[in-house]
C-alpha cells in the first residue's frame, strides 16, 4: 500500500521526535530528530525540503527524510532517514529519498546531494543506490552511536554536472589510489594526473605535540565563534564546507593563527573548516589541533580539502590523515567544478569486521585500507630485525 508522502509541518514535530527515538534510540547525534527548535528551522528553511511518510489508513507517521541546503550554496545534504521499525521493508525509504531528489535535485534546485551512510547493514546503501546515488569513499569510525560506527559517503549530481570538472595536472602520490578507484566506480576519468614531481618543503617544524597542545586553547562558545569567523571569512572565498557552521576556535597562547572546526560532541566528531589568517598558518600545527579536539571529545577529526590544492593535501598527509573519499564537481566555480577529498583521522582503534559493504562500495574499503596502512604501519626498512 502506497505511504501518503506530505512535506513536515511543525505540528509533526511531536511525531517525529518519537519516530527518530525508535529506530535510532537516545543516541542519536543529530538535531533533525532530537532539537525541536532546530527542527522548527529546518522545516521552514526555503533551501530545504523535508518529507514524510505516514499510513494511509491509520494517518500514523511512519517515515521521515529531509534534503537539507542552505543560501548561496547549490549542493545539499540527504539525511534522517528513519522508517518505523513496524513498517520497514516497504519500500519508505526509497520512497521518501525518490520524492526529495525529485523536488531538489531533479528540478534543478541543487547540483548535487550527498548522504553519509550507514554500515551496520547493508540497508541504507541499498535505498540510496536504487536512488541514483554513488558510492564516493568510506569514513572509518566517522560517528558514535552508542559505539564507534564508519559512514559511507555517496552522491548524486544532477545531469551534465560530472562533464564540468576542472583538471588537475599533479596529486599528492598517496591520493593516485583513490583517483583510480573513483574513476572505476563513478565512469569519471583523471587524464595525464601524475604524482607530483618533487616532495614538498616540509612544513615550519612545530614545538612537540604535547606541549603545543598543552599550550592551544579550545573555545567553546558558540555564538561568539560565528561572530568572529564572519568577520575574518565575510564570503566563502577563505573557506568551503557546506551545511557545516563553526562552534569551536583553537588558537594558540600568542594568537599566531585560528582554527576554525565544527565539533559535535554527541557524535564525537568534529570537522576542521579553515583557520585565519591562512590555512597554512596551521599547517605546522594540526597534531596539537587534533589532540586538542581529541581531549574535547573528538575520536573522529576530518577536512575537506581542493584535490587542486597540492600543498594543503601534502600537509594533512604529512600530519597521518588518510584520504577516504573523493566527492568530484563539488564546489562550482565559473563555468566548471572543483573536485574535493576528504581526509580523517580517528584517535580510536579502527574495526571494519562489523562493516556491512556493497560491491560498489567495497574498492573504496580496499584503498583506504591499504591507504592507512602505508601512512600507519613501519615499512620494512624500519622494522628491527
Amino acid at each position: 500500500m502506497n505511504p501518503v508522502i506530505t512535506r513536515a509541518a511543525c505540528s509533526d514535530i511531536a511525531e517525529l521526535r518519537q519516530l527518530y527515538y525508535a529506530v535510532y534510540g537516545p543516541h542519536y547525534p543529530v538535531a533533525l530528530g532530537t532539537d525541536p527548535a532546530e527542527m522548527a528551522r529546518l522545516i521552514a528553511d526555503p533551501h530545504s525540503l523535508w518529507l514524510v511518510g505516514r499510513c494511509p489508513d491509520t494517518g500514523a507517521l511512519t517515515a521521515s527524510a529531509a534534503i537539507h541546503g542552505e543560501a548561496g550554496s547549490r549542493i545539499g545534504r540527504l539525511e534522517g532517514i528513519a522508517v518505523h521499525p513496524e513498517h520497514r521493508s516497504a519500500g519508505l525509504a526509497a520512497a521518501l529519498t525518490g520524492a526529495l531528489c525529485a523536488g531538489m535535485l531533479d528540478g534543478g534546485r541543487l547540483d548535487s546531494v550527498y548522504a553519509t551512510v550507514r554500515t551496520v547493514s547493508a540497508g541504507p546503501q541499498r535505498v540510496v543506490a536504487r536512488n541514483g546515488f554513488r558510492p564516493l569513499g568510506i569514513l572509518p569510525n566517522a560517528v558514535d552511536l552508542s559505539s564507534r560506527e564508519s559512514l559511507a559517503l555517496y552522491a548524486r549530481h544532477s545531469a551534465g554536472v560530472l562533464d564540468r570538472r576542472m583538471p588537475v595536472s599533479e596529486v599528492p602520490a598517496p591520493l593516485l589510489p583513490l583517483l583510480r578507484t573513483a574513476e572505476s566506480a563513478l565512469g569519471i576519468s583523471y587524464p595525464g594526473v601524475r604524482a607530483a614531481a618533487a616532495p614538498l618543503a616540509e612544513p615550519v617544524p612545530a614545538p612537540p605535540a604535547a606541549e603545543a597542545a598543552a599550550r592551544l586553547e579550545v573555545i567553546e562558545a558558540p555564538a561568539f565563534v560565528r561572530r568572529r569567523f564572519r568577520d575574518h571569512f565575510p564570503g566563502a572565498e577563505g573557506w568551503f564546507y557546506p551545511l557545516h557552521t563553526p562552534n569551536v576556535l583553537i588558537t594558540p597562547e600568542d594568537g599566531g593563527f585560528e582554527v576554525y572546526a565544527y565539533l559535535n560532541r554527541a557524535g564525537g566528531y568534529c570537522s576542521l573548516l579553515t583557520a585565519h589568517p591562512d590555512p597554512a598558518a596551521a599547517a605546522a600545527h594540526l597534531e596539537p589541533v587534533t589532540r586538542a579536539l581529541a581531549r574535547a571529545g573528538a575520536g573522529y577529526v576530518e577536512a575537506l580539502v581542493p584535490l587542486a590544492h597540492r600543498e594543503a593535501l601534502a600537509a594533512f598527509l604529512a600530519q597521518g590523515f588518510v584520504a577516504g573519499a573523493l566527492y568530484p564537481a563539488m564546489r562550482a566555480e565559473g563555468d566548471g567544478f572543483h573536485d574535493y577529498v576528504v581526509l580523517s583521522r580517528s584517535t580510536e582503534r579502527i574495526d571494519f569486521r562489523g562493516v556491512a559493504v556493497e560491491p560498489p562500495l567495497q574498492p573504496y574499503l580496499d584503498c583506504y585500507v591499504s591507504a592507512w596502512a602505508s601512512t600507519h604501519l613501519p615499512t620494512s626498512p624500519e622494522v628491527a630485525p
